[in-house]
Order: structure tokens, then C-alpha cells, then sequence
């Protein structure tokens, strides 16, 4: 549905002529006092629910600019879901939970959800929806803090340029699961090495038969030196899933700096995603909107299938058990609620402008508080039923081979491309479930592929001028060029040395720290430059109603706080980057990663420091002119009558 344009023979509405229609952005403070609401949407009352002693009709749609909008409220949701509800909430997740304390991890991931997730979530989106702008020109509700915008653009093109990486290695799986034997389960093909293996329970069983020499070796290699074998593996027998992954998907080099060949079939899974992504987005939201129907809800389905199936097998109770299991004395570690935050940004996906741009298509009266504690619940929701699906599975593993369910659990892409698909050897009909995850994994990255790069991609577009050339040229170009442009970037990472490229990007580009920078800026700048109940104000007027308090709050102290106390025990507990457990990053590879880091995070400080100098007048007049915020044609409606002069 599109929201019906104001009437331009209404008080309110008489800019709406043919000169106000060349005027996309005019320069006036909305009214705080006394505020002037259009005939149509408000009417005077003393009740409940009123902004300035007028009660909002959110049924009301209001006039706005020709923006497109969602066919329904229903394709918003899905699209929040389908972004947010990712990787990270079905492998990250569980990992961190075992980690550190089992249930005990819980408390302070809760916590978290209500001071950090929900309160910037549902500021992103409101402030999307308020401002019908991108992650960038929705900055002009503080213009001299539009570097916030920029940081978010630089933050979603990295993560789209690095995310498609784990979808190409999905495809690549799927592709070798169609099969009667999964190349990962036996030691017989032409990139197996002799010291592959699959009778691991025998070699654990037969630890008594070892030297003393080769035991001690066999105790220092599992304890310092490679994270991905168990306690069962001798010394230099490797598992076939592990030389799958390194030897056939990556064909893993020795480091940074030694990238070697490119990959051609791992080039064909890539032209092949970044196809799909382009072809489901390049026609915009109302087409988006419908692929993340089957996207978004494709997920669960098997999700609950794997979950019915897991607690079926042998093992899956103690795995259950060691999930939720609660190890008190974690909760005094810091290291706790510094993972509880960084998982919340990261699996809310704050920060990188796309919920703010996915909120501009919504209809301005839409109830995005509502939304936003809905999708914090089926985000989270979804982070703990996914912990019982992989647990369940991990504890069956753990009794097949017959060790501690510590030694299979990994985090990131370990887990998905090693624990996973050595689980499913170990299941009847092995091929079925490696083509049903992995079709999964597929789906769970796509949506929030497309929904990043649509992020992106109307940034992008708003930042255009209106009347260059630009801006006339078609969106499907522009969505193309953006698409190649990341897949140029992305043949660095279907190297043999791409694996450690990918890492880089993933821990710097956009890492706790630079989301955690983001979050912070985006608080202090509504709360304290804009105004937090200026902003509430602004809330109410879109939804007929006053939020709860605690958001103000959490917008002006908790919030702020928090981000910036996890983000300094980041920086002085620094350590270097390290792959696998075993390589070190060299010093040149580190700057690199800080280079991707920083290209985001001084957007902010630069941009402040550029828009001061080149602006006149005294400090507080730069000042008051550079805070005044830029109104678009659909704030004239809550203008009072004077300001049409």
C-alpha cells in the first residue's frame, strides 16, 4: 500500500504545490509547543495518547514524498526477521552460551536485550520510518552527525562484500551432497592425505598403546595447539570432514602471505549467489518483500524438523544438559557479558543502516514499538531454540565418538562447516540431511544478504543529488555495479590464502568494536544533540502514543555506558588476530584489518570536524546550524500555520 499525498488545498499542505514539489528538503524546526497537526490525521482532545494536546489517529495516513512502501506490514516484518535472524543467532549463539556457563550466559544475554537490543533496534527503525530517509540522509535529523550515516554504509558494504563468502561455501556443500556417499565421510579421494581417518573411538580406545612420547605431544598439540581436533585424535591423523574443508573447499595456504591460485569452482558458487542476490532485489521492496516470505520462514521449518529429529538420537540428553547447565562462578568473568553485548549488536544487526532504511518503507503511522518488541523476541527466541537443535546434535556426536561434547563444539564457520557436516555422516540417510541443512544455511544468509545489500543500495540512492544524471540512472544498474564491485572484491577470498582474508574482515570490518562505536554515536546524538524527548515526541506523533520511559533512559545513560565500557575492555584487552588457533597474523595483515576498522569509525569524527570548518559564523552559531535538522515534505504536516510564511 502507498500512503495517499497530502492535500494541497489544506493549510498544512498549501507547500505542496508545483514549486514545493522541487523541494524535497526544507530547513524548518518541527514545533514542540503548541504543534500544529493536519485535520485529517489529528484532532483536539485531553485523552490519552496526545502529542501537544492532540490525539494522532495512527490509522490516519499522512502525506508523504513518493517514497516506495511495503505491499504490507507483514513483508517489514519478514524482512526484519529475515536479516536479523541469521548465522549469528544459529551457530554464534550456542557456541557462546556453552562457553561461557551454559545457562548462567543467559542472564546477562537477557539483560542485554533490554538495555542495548531492543532500545537501539527500535531507535534505528523509528528513526527510518520518521525521517522516510536511508541509513545516511536519516542523519539529517542532526546533519553535522551524518558521518553516522556514512559509518553505516562503509560497515553493511563490508559486511555484504565478506558475508556471501559463507553462502558460496554453502552452495559448494549442497552442490556435493547430491550423492549416494558424502565426500566428507571417507578418507578415499584424490585431496585426502594418509593420515586421514575415520576410526577415531578406536584410536581414543587405544590412547594406552602410545608412547609416553607421543602422549606427551598428543596432550600439547590438543591443549595449545589445534582447536579443531578432540581428545581422540592422535597426533597428524586428521578427520576427512576437516580435509574436505581445508584441502578440497579451501584449499588452505600457509598464510597471509601466500594466497596462491584461485579457486574456479568456488569462483562458479560465487557469480551463482551473487546472481540470486541481484535478481531478488533489483526491483526493489515490494518484490524483496515477498522473497523473504520463504526466506524468513523456510528457516524454522527445518530448524524444527532438525530439532525433533536431534533429541531422537542417542547422547542428545547430556548434550541438552551441558547446553543449559549453569556454571555459576562464569558469571563474575567479565569476558561474559562483553560476549552477551557484542552477540546482541551483532545478531540484531545494529549499526549497519539497514533496519534504518528498512524502516523508511514502512507507512509513517505504522507502530514500530510494537515491532521492535516483536522482532527482539523472535530474534532472540530463535538464538535459543537453535542452541537445543545444535546441542542435541553435538551430543550425539560427543557419544559416537566418545568424548567430551567441548571438543566438537566450535563457533563461526568451524561449526557450521565441520561439527555439522561430520554430524551428518554420522545419520541415516546421510545425504538427505546434509542437502536439508545445507539448503538452510543457504536460506538463513540469503535474507540477510538481500536485505544488506537493499540497505546499501537505498543509502546509496538517497544520497544522490535529485536533478544529476546519477540519479536518472536505472536502480537495476546501479544494484549491478554494486554487486560486481563486491564480487571483485570477493576473488581475494576464493584464494588459497582467501580463508585468512575472509577472517580479516570478519573481526575488523565489522567486529563488537565498530558496532559497538556505532551504537554508542547513534544514542548520544538523538538523545543528547536531537533530543531524547523531542524524540519521543516525534514517536508519539507516529504511533498516537508516548513510548515507556525506560527508553529515554536507556538512549541517554544506560545504553551509551554500556557500549562504551565493553567497547574499552576491547581495546586494553586487545590480542593479536589469531586463525585456527595456530596462525598468527602478521603485524602488516593486522593493519590492514585496522584499516577496515577505522574507515568506518572516523567517518564520524571527520565528518563532524569537515562540516564545522567549512560552515560560518561563530562556534555556537556553526553549532546551532549544523544541529537544526533538515525536514523532508511529509514533516509539513505537523508544522504549525506560521511557519508556512
Amino acid at each position: 500500500m502507498t500512503p495517499e499525498r497530502g492535500d494541497p488545498d489544506h493549510k498544512n499542505g498549501k507547500m505542496f504545490g508545483e514549486e514545493a514539489e522541487e523541494e524535497l528538503e526544507v530547513e524548518y524546526p518541527l514545533m514542540a509547543a503548541g504543534g500544529g497537526c493536519n485535520g485529517e490525521a489529528c484532532e483536539l482532545s485531553p485523552g490519552s495518547g496526545s502529542v501537544d494536546g492532540y490525539v494522532c489517529d495512527p490509522r490516519t495516513v499522512l502525506g508523504h514524498s513518493d517514497r516506495q512502501t511495503w505491499s504490507s506490514q507483514m513483508d517489514f516484518i519478514m524482512s526484519c526477521v529475515g536479516f536479523a535472524v541469521g548465522l549469528g543467532n544459529v551457530w554464534r549463539f550456542p557456541y557462546l552460551c556453552y562457553k561461557n556457563g551454559g545457562g548462567v550466559f543467559l542472564i546477562p544475554y537477557i539483560l542485554m536485550v533490554f538495555i542495548g537490543g531492543i532500545p537501539v533496534f527500535f531507535l534505528e527503525i523509528a528513526l527510518g520510518q520518521f525521517m522516510k530517509q536511508g541509513g545516511v540522509s536519516a542523519w539529517n535529523i542532526a546533519p553535522l552527525f551524518k558521518g553516522l550515516g556514512l559509518a553505516s554504509m562503509v560497515i553493511v558494504f563490508f559486511c555484504n562484500t565478506y558475508y556471501i563468502m559463507i553462502l558460496a561455501w554453502g552452495l559448494y556443500f549442497l552442490v556435493h551432497s547430491f550423492t549416494f556417499h558424502l565426500p566428507w565421510a571417507s578418507c578415499s579421494h584424490e585431496w585426502n592425505t594418509p593420515n586421514c581417518t575415520i576410526s577415531f573411538s578406536q584410536a581414543c580406545s587405544n590412547h594406552s598403546l602410545l608412547t609416553p612420547s607421543s602422549l606427551s605431544s598428543l596432550t600439547l598439540n590438543n591443549s595449545s595447539h589445534d582447536i579443531n581436533s578432540s581428545c581422540m585424535e592422535p597426533e597428524g591423523m586428521r578427520s576427512p570432514v576437516m580435509e574436505f574443508w581445508e584441502r578440497k573447499v579451501l584449499r588452505l595456504s600457509s598464510g597471509l602471505d601466500d594466497m596462491g591460485e584461485i579457486n574456479v569452482h568456488m569462483v562458479l558458487c560465487l557469480v551463482a549467489t551473487w546472481l540470486i542476490v541481484y535478481f531478488c532485489i533489483w526491483k526493489g521492496v515490494k518484490f524483496t518483500g515477498k522473497v523473504v516470505y520463504f526466506t524468513a520462514l523456510f528457516p524454522y521449518v527445518v530448524l524444527v524438523v532438525l530439532f525433533f529429529h536431534g533429541i531422537s538420537l542417542p547422547g542428545a540428553v547430556s548434550g541438552i544438559i551441558y547446553y543449559v547447565k549453569p556454571d555459576w562462578s562464569k558469571l563474575k568473568d567479565a569476558q561474559v557479558w562483553i560476549d552477551a553485548a557484542t552477540q546482541i549488536f551483532y545478531s540484531y544487526a545494529i549499526g549497519l543502516g539497514a533496519l534504518t532504511a528498512l524502516g523508511s518503507y514502512n507507512r509513517f503511522n505504522n507502530n514500530c514499538y510494537q515491532d521492535a518488541f516483536v522482532l527482539a523476541l523472535i530474534n532472540s527466541g530463535t538464538s535459543v531454540f537453535a542452541g537445543f537443535v545444535v546441542f542435541s546434535v553435538l551430543g550425539f556426536m560427543a557419544a559416537e565418538q566418545g568424548v567430551d561434547i567441548s571438543k566438537v563444539a566450535e563457533s563461526g564457520p568451524g561449526l557450521a562447516f565441520i561439527a555439522y557436516p561430520k554430524a551428518v555422516t554420522l545419520m541415516p540417510v546421510a545425504p538427505l540431511w546434509a542437502v536439508l541443512f545445507f539448503i538452510m544455511l543457504l536460506v538463513l544468509g540469503l535474507d540477510s544478504q538481500f536485505v544488506g545489500v537493499e540497505g546499501f543500495i537505498t543509502g546509496l540512492l538517497d544520497m544522490l543529488p535529485p536533478k544529476s544524471w546519477m540519479s536518472s540512472v536505472r536502480r537495476e544498474v546501479i544494484v549491478a555495479v554494486c554487486c560486481i564491485t563486491c564480487f571483485i572484491i570477493d576473488l581475494s577470498m576464493v584464494t588459497e590464502g582467501g580463508m585468512y582474508v575472509f577472517q580479516l574482515f570478519d573481526y575488523y570490518s565489522a567486529s563488537g568494536i565498530t558496532l559497538l562505536w556505532q551504537a554508542f554515536w547513534e544514542c548520544v546524538v538523538v538523545a543528547w544533540v536531537y533530543g531524547a524527548d523531542r524524540f519521543m515526541d516525534d514517536v508519539a506523533r507516529m504511533i498516537g502514543y508516548r513510548p515507556q520511559p525506560y527508553m529515554k533512559w536507556c538512549w541517554s545513560y544506560i545504553t551509551p555506558l554500556v557500549c562504551m565500557g565493553v567497547f574499552l575492555f576491547h581495546l586494553v584487552n586487545y590480542k593479536r588476530l589469531v586463525y585456527n588457533g595456530v596462525y598468527v597474523y602478521p603485524w602488516w595483515g593486522e593493519m590492514v584489518g585496522w584499516a577496515l576498522a577505522l574507515s568506518s569509525m572516523l567517518c564520524i569524527p571527520l565528518t563532524v570536524l569537515y562540516k564545522i570548518l567549512h560552515c560560518k559564523g561563530s562556534l555556537i552559531e556553526r553549532w546551532q546550524h549544523l544541529t537544526t535538522p533538515i525536514w523532508g515534505r511529509h514533516h509539513l504536516e505537523f508544522l504549525p500555520p506560521e511557519t508556512e510564511v
